[in-house]
């Protein structure tokens, strides 16, 4: 393997134990996080602004070299300033950080990057996973790139721009009838038989390591000020611990003073996160019904529900679950009122945001966090609108 200088290999946030960076996955399927030799990585300020914008920036933090990895232009998204929902929100300033505009126009490009760069590595032929279809996307973009198969088992539900463009890649795809869940009990049915190399959310680790790039680029974006509140959509969780993940670093190395309070967002119909959190446990029960049109929030039993709290809980932050009405109205809102195009998920940001907004005083900086592209969900958007008489 070539891996980057400082990289030393892995370890299980449960119980401490390491593993070699040849290791894959955890032989009894826990999660595993990449650690570093911090003492030796030696970063200013200054010298990450004199770097361009590219595969190459972070290589101190990142486990292999960018010339290692499957680029294909994801990350240095733009952090689009909001004026006027900074003013209705009654805030100093608000920020959107818009991953739409990354390859596949998801944040799910910066995680599967690099886990299909960490399959590579691994002399893996096939990759595979269980999604309600953006991750599938990205899994068949970056496999394409790097020359490897992929596999993706995607529920019925899922929308018809993700099923095409999984086969526009040249991906295979096994649409399962059903929800999500069901996509998963078949994927992991298959994977039982299949020399497969997963690529699900926490059974590989880079999924969340390739996504806390996303936090490096915020708070250098942001002139190295730490925001008030990060709203996150919960379209996967391995995004927001990987955010947690990267501004805990960009701490510990003295480039910030703290980590910015990090929230939540899902629909208040499938909000196990949320209600976990609010009874103040350590993770997550099953949502047992989950009714949402959010696809990309309808997960019932959300993987890594321990690291997930810990990352809200260490950041301070929170989890807000708003209906789907007012996630849909805001996607519209911050689309007719500032120009960027939120998906339906994406747009659970915002519509927190305006839910605890009363919480933040006239001067706070608030980041809303844009996890897909509006056009992934046009059709949706624009019958919501005529569901409203617009």
């Amino acid at each position: 393997m070539e891996t980057t200088s400082a990289f030393e290999g892995l370890v299980c946030p449960e119980t401490g134990e390491r593993f070699e960076a040849t290791t894959s996955h955890h032989p009894d399927g826990k999660p595993l996080d990449a650690t570093y030799d911090y003492e030796s990585i030696q970063l200013s300020r200054e010298q990450l602004d004199s770097r361009p914008a590219g595969p190459a920036k972070y290589n101190d933090l990142l486990p292999f070299p960018a010339e290692q990895r499957a680029w294909l232009g994801e990350g240095a998204t733009p952090l689009v300033e909001a004026p006027r929902l900074a003013e209705e929100l009654g805030v100093g300033r608000v920020f959107i950080k818009d991953e739409g505009q990354n390859p596949t126009g998801t944040v799910k490009d910066r995680g599967l990057a690099m886990a299909v760069a960490a399959a590579a590595q691994h002399d893996a032929e096939d990759v595979a996973l269980a999604t309600t279809g953006d991750a599938g996307q990205s899994m068949a973009a970056y496999a394409a790139r790097a020359g490897l198969a992929s596999h993706s088992f995607v529920p019925s539900r899922s929308t018809f721009v993700n099923k095409a463009m999984i086969n526009v890649h040249g991906g295979d795809m096994r649409v399962v009838e059903g929800r999500l869940p069901d996509a998963r009990s078949a994927f992991a049915e298959t994977l039982a038989d299949e020399s497969w190399y997963s690529l699900a959310a926490f059974a590989t680790p880079y999924r969340h390591e390739g996504a806390k790039t996303l936090a490096y680029e915020v708070l250098e974006g942001l002139d190295w000020e730490v925001p008030d509140a990060v709203f996150y959509p919960q379209e996967g969780t391995d995004g927001l611990v990987g955010f947690h993940k990267g501004a805990r670093e960009f701490r510990d190395l003295g480039l910030v003073d703290e980590v910015p309070p990090l929230y939540a967002c899902e629909s208040s119909g499938c909000a196990p996160v949320t209600e976990a959190f609010e009874a103040g446990e350590a993770t997550h029960e099953p949502w047992e019904v989950p009714d949402t049109v959010c696809g990309g929030l309808e997960d019932p039993d959300p993987p890594g529900g321990r690291l997930v709290q810990t990352a809200l809980r260490e950041s301070d932050g929170g989890a807000v679950a708003t209906d789907d009405d007012d996630i849909l109205s805001s996607a519209a809102t911050v689309a007719s009122h500032e120009g960027v195009e939120m998906g339906v998920s994406a747009a659970a940001a915002a519509s927190a945001a305006w839910a605890r907004a009363d919480e933040f005083d006239e001067d706070a900086t608030l980041v809303l966090v844009n996890t897909s592209a509006g056009s992934k969900d046009a059709d949706l958007l624009r019958s919501h609108l005529m569901g409203q008489g617009i």
